[in-house]
Parts: structure tokens; sequence; C-alpha cells
């Protein structure tokens, strides 16, 4: 079992945006001494529910302060990103850093981030698959040229190469929130990145459809099989020494940021959007994921990968909001839980 952080650089109410990012910089490089296997990076525009407005970039950062962890990000938005940009920057971290970086990408969601990149709602809505296959054949291919509804240039040799590496390049994992998604994903042979909000009978669900897809779109069994080992299933932890202090951890602070982060989100149409009762989804959360003392954080991942068969996990460790608590959640994630995951 591969059990890693998800840094979101959530901006709680009263903190300062260098203080988040210090907090998210640090969680990082415990999360190498603490013997875990990633360190998965959201991107947000505009935003307090996450200030790192480019995953990519945070994850060169990182790669640079760290020298065995894994980087990945979950996920660049990719209906904002040229694909060939975000090509040629996933082989360059790929390339120099010797193999550690993981390019997650999905759709992002039909906020205003369209209109202030140029993108549009029609990039949200349908450019997806075309941006997604554009961008591994970039990772895959010597020179790629591209005739579509969106992307039209001549045939351009691919610079760096990703597969320099003597590997097929940087993998590449999709966020799937939807039927189609998982369908989008299964079709291309493509890992999932499942979200905090989905519970293990959901996630199975899902994990069951990409299988079922993936071998109707006649991919042979043993590439079904290693890409299903490589879904990542996010969720939150918070360990304590009672599941009562833990909880209330989580209580005390995620409602606020929630309330702020979530209310922020503007549609690119300027239609209104239901947002989760902020205490509710925090308790959800609670419910769904590790959360409690060590022995229950890693009985929680254990089930969890036994009803979905997921056996990599990316879990928000910054939950409190405070630096101090982090720290000593990620220590203890890597100290207390995985031993008891071996």
């Amino acid at each position: 079992m591969r059990v890693g952080t998800f840094v979101l650089a959530a901006q709680f109410p009263g903190q300062g945006q260098g203080e988040v990012l210090h907090r998210a910089v640090r969680s990082a490089e415990l999360a190498e001494s603490a013997g875990l296997d990633a360190v998965w990076l959201a991107e947000h525009h505009f935003v307090p529910y996450g200030v790192c407005p480019s995953a990519v970039t945070l994850a060169a950062f990182l790669l640079g302060r760290t020298s065995t962890i894994g980087v990945g990000t979950a996920v660049s938005v990719l209906p904002t990103a040229h694909p060939v940009a975000l090509g040629e920057q996933a082989a360059l971290l790929h390339i120099a850093s010797g193999g550690r970086f993981t390019l997650g990408v999905g759709r992002g969601g039909p906020w205003v981030d369209l209109e202030v990149f140029g993108a549009g709602l029609e990039a949200f809505e349908h450019g997806f698959p075309e941006s997604l296959d554009l961008l591994t054949r970039w990772l895959r291919e010597p020179r790629v040229g591209a005739d579509g509804p969106r992307y039209s240039f001549r045939e351009v040799p691919v610079v760096p190469r990703a597969d320099e590496l003597d590997e097929p390049g940087p993998p590449v994992i999709v966020a799937c929130t939807s039927p189609t998604s998982v369908r989008l994903a299964a079709e291309r042979g493509l890992p999932m990145l499942l979200g905090m909000h989905c519970g293990d009978e959901e996630k199975a669900g899902m994990v069951e459809l990409w299988q079922r897809t993936a071998r109707a779109a006649g991919l042979a069994p043993e590439v079904v099989a290693a890409a299903g080992a490589e879904h990542v299933s996010a969720g939150v932890v918070q360990i304590a020494d009672s599941r009562a202090d833990a909880v209330e951890a989580l209580v005390k602070a995620m409602p606020g940021w929630l309330q702020r982060g979530l209310a922020a989100h503007q549609t690119v149409d300027g239609s209104a959007r239901p947002m989760r009762n902020p205490l509710s989804y925090t308790e959800l959360l609670c419910d769904l994921h590790p959360v409690g003392t060590a022995r229950i954080c890693a009985d929680r991942l254990a089930a969890t990968s036994e009803r979905t068969g997921i056996t990599r996990f990316a879990l928000l460790v910054e939950g409190s909001g405070d630096l101090a608590v982090t720290e000593d959640n990620v220590m203890r994630l890597g100290g207390d839980v995985l031993p008891q995951l071996a």
C-alpha cells in the first residue's frame, strides 16, 4: 500500500497566503522524512480554498527540495492550460527528477478561470478529450501535430523527449468525478484519481466501471492490470490520541475554511451553484476517511483498500489549519500508521 499526502494549500480564516504556502512546503518536506510515498498538489485560481495556482510550478519547487519522494499534480486543470505547454513542463520535470514526477490532470469546474485564461465554457464542456489526447501524444511520441477543433498546428519535434529515461514518460492520471470521465480514462488506459467526497461504495463502483470499459475498449489484460494498480484515492487524515480529539481538530477548523473557500468560486456564466453545508461536509469527511487514533486510521485505510481494490492514497493532512498540528499529523502518518499497513 502506498500512502502520500494531498496538499491543497488551504487558506484558513486569519491566515496570510505566505503562511499557507510555507505550511504546504513544510508538510511536503516532512512527508519525505516520514517515509511516505508521494505528495500530491492541488491547483486553484482566485479562491482561498487553495492558494496554489500552478501545481506543476510548486511540484518543480518541491522536487528540488526533496530527493526520493514522488511528487504529483492533483490536478493540473487542463481546460485552462495548453496541452503542449503542460506536456513540455511534465517531460522536463520527469527527466530532471529522475522519474519522480506524476502528472495528474482534470477538467476543473465551470469557473471564471475559463474567462480569464481565454478558454471559454466550450473547453470545459466538450474540449477535455481533445486536450487529453494531445497531451498524452506529446508525452509518448517523437513528433506531434494537431488538426482538431481547438488545437491545430503543423508537426513539430518533441523537445525534451519524456522517454529519455528508457521509460514511457511521466505517468498520467485523470481526476474522475462522473461515469463519463471514468470511461474517458479507461478507454485510454489511464488510472483514476478519485475525490475525497466519495465513499468506498461509490469508488468501488467507479473502479468496476473503469475495468469493464477498459476491457471493452480492447486493452490487453496486462495493461488493464498495470493501469488499475495506479488508481489513487483522495481523502482526509487526522491522527490523535482519541477519535474524539481527531474529529474535534477538523470540526473546529475546516468549516470556516470551506465556507470561505467554496463560496469564493464564481461561475463563468454567472449561474448559481449549490454549496455543501461546511459543517455537514466536514462531518462526512470524518466518517469516510482515516480520522482517529493510528490504529483506527490504519484499519480505515485497509478497509477502503479491500472494498475498492485501490492501494494508493493521497491524504489531506492540513485539515487543522495549524502548522504544528499538521507537522505532527504527517509524522504520525509515517511513523505510527504506515507500519501497521506493512
